[in-house]
């Protein structure tokens, strides 16, 4: 290492390069920027990971972040995956995107740092790789937000402004580069990617390279590596779509090249959260057809591991047949895993324990309820949590009142008594999700007036949102009603 990367800390392998085929990635280097500058810097991600947050929050960081600068030992690389874009089929790729390799952390793990806007590759499809300053913010918002709420999730390491421009159909914007730090950038996209293009041999390299690399517990002890990654890749795609469903997370485009196969939500383009509960809703400027909408999530996760169990065939059983019941057979057992803990989680949120018999009528009836009242998701909770029913939309209704009446038998039946229930409640609802109006709002103060302190202190009261504090509740106000549906957009 140079001793400018000794003192920042940079400890890089590339296993990916190391023993994956070559056709999942090409080797190149990212294409230098005019003016790099550091925009936002998460230090304490930074120190999480061995790095020295002080060296790298002024220009040496900004150089490395903007790939004008490649640390010692990295091995910059653009990964090749394909993917179902709203069920189509189609070669994708890291079109924008930049591996640098693994940073070693001094405990021995290992995470990919990635620089999304990094300039063209060969899987730029015409698109000039770059990206705009206010969609790399808004993924460092709405991932660093995902984190404090306890959802596996890549992470947001810092954003640089380029000093140059980048030219879109609303004209030209500040070019930006965010530096993404996740446990891998595998998807169920590069499975497809090799089952299609490539051989036999290329499959196992990577079934064996993903499961030692995501699920080393099962990897020695497994005699089928491709029935043990489908088993092991439901199981969390299970628990991370219920811990979505539970906070009113819409991703907004769940292509399979959008599937993490370490379980972590990946890929912040068009994402909200919900404020007035109902399934149907969609954020994403592109789904017209609501595909990707709240209550659809659960089923195109699975249509998603379908697609996933097709690549793995081959490795499944030699008799095509005996492969396809095994892959029926495992992906049958999603739904069962999703509602376990949905189901779960959702009594937590009603502060409960045990399960009984009429949980799910309990749950499903307040959110009928809440639904028929265009009820805030997060605030009904909120106001139970806080013991203030009368905060509810649902308030002063006969339905409702009947409903808590039945809540408060159920939680009178809790063996650690009423304090304990409420102290699951509380951590189990976040007083405040980065509500559309607030986020929009620090992205307009960063990109159109250089202030970020609006920005700063949204992460900041987001951070922790389950501390219930009163610097909190100013964040927890829904956005005033407006004539138009709140919209986002991918940000290529």
């Amino acid at each position: 290492m140079t001793n400018g990367d000794t003192v920042a800390g940079w400890s890089f392998d590339n296993s990916y390069a190391a023993q994956l085929p070559e056709l999942c990635y090409t080797k190149l280097d990212p294409t230098p920027v005019r003016l790099p500058r550091v925009a936002v810097f998460n230090g304490k991600l930074a120190e999480s990971l061995g790095l020295n947050a002080q060296a790298l929050g002024d220009e040496e960081g900004a150089a490395v972040f903007a790939g004008n600068r490649v640390p010692e030992g990295a091995l910059p690389l653009a990964q090749a995956y394909a993917g179902h874009q709203f069920g189509y089929f189609t070669m994708l790729g890291d079109g924008r995107a930049i591996l640098l390799g693994e940073q070693i952390t001094p405990d021995g793990k290992r995470f990919d740092i990635q620089l999304k806007g990094a300039g063209r590759t060969p899987y730029s499809r015409g698109g000039d790789g770059r990206a705009a300053l206010g969609p790399m913010l808004r993924e460092y918002i709405i991932s660093e937000a995902m984190h404090g709420l306890g959802i596996p999730t890549t992470r947001s390491l810092a954003v640089v402004t380029t000093g140059e421009e980048v030219h879109r159909d609303t004209g030209g914007l500040t070019g930006a580069i965010l530096t993404r730090v996740a446990a891998s950038h595998l998807r169920v996209g590069t499975f497809q990617y090799v089952a299609r293009w490539g051989e036999r041999t290329d499959l196992e390299k990577l079934a064996a390279y993903a499961l030692q690399r995501h699920y080393p517990e099962m990897a020695d002890s497994s005699d089928n590596v491709a029935l043990t990654l489908l088993r092991s890749v439901m199981a969390r795609q299970a628990a991370l779509i219920a811990k979505w469903q539970l906070v009113g997370f819409i991703h907004g485009v769940m292509n399979t090249d959008n599937m993490a196969i370490s379980g972590e939500t990946i890929d912040y383009g068009p994402c909200a959260f919900m404020d007035a509960y109902d399934p149907a809703t969609v954020f994403s400027s592109i789904d017209r057809q609501g595909r990707y909408a709240y209550g659809n999530q659960p089923y195109i996760a699975a249509w998603n591991l379908a697609r996933f169990a097709e690549t793995l065939l081959p490795m499944l059983h030699e008799d095509e047949d005996e492969a396809v019941r095994m892959a029926e057979r495992e992906l049958e057992s999603f739904n069962a895993q999703y509602q376990q803990h949905w189901q779960a989680g959702m009594r937590a949120k009603l502060g409960l324990t045990a399960a009984e018999a009429d949980d799910e009528a309990l749950m499903r009836d307040l959110l009928t309820m809440m639904q028929q009242h265009h009820a805030d998701y997060t605030n009904t909770f909120l106001a139970l949590t806080a013991g203030e029913p009368e905060r509810t939309a649902m308030h002063g209704g006969g339905e409702f009142d009947r409903w808590l009446e039945r809540w408060e038998a159920r939680r009178a039946r809790e063996p650690e008594g009423r304090e304990a229930s409420q102290r699951l409640m509380r951590s189990s609802n976040p007083a405040i999700i980065p509500r559309n109006h607030r986020v929009e709002e620090a992205l307009a103060a960063a990109v159109d007036q250089g202030d970020y302190s609006v920005l700063h202190r949204l992460l900041d009261t987001l951070a922790d949102p389950y501390a219930h504090s009163a610097e909190q509740a100013e964040y927890a106000e829904p956005p005033a009603p407006s004539a138009c549906a709140y919209k986002t957009f991918c940000g290529t």
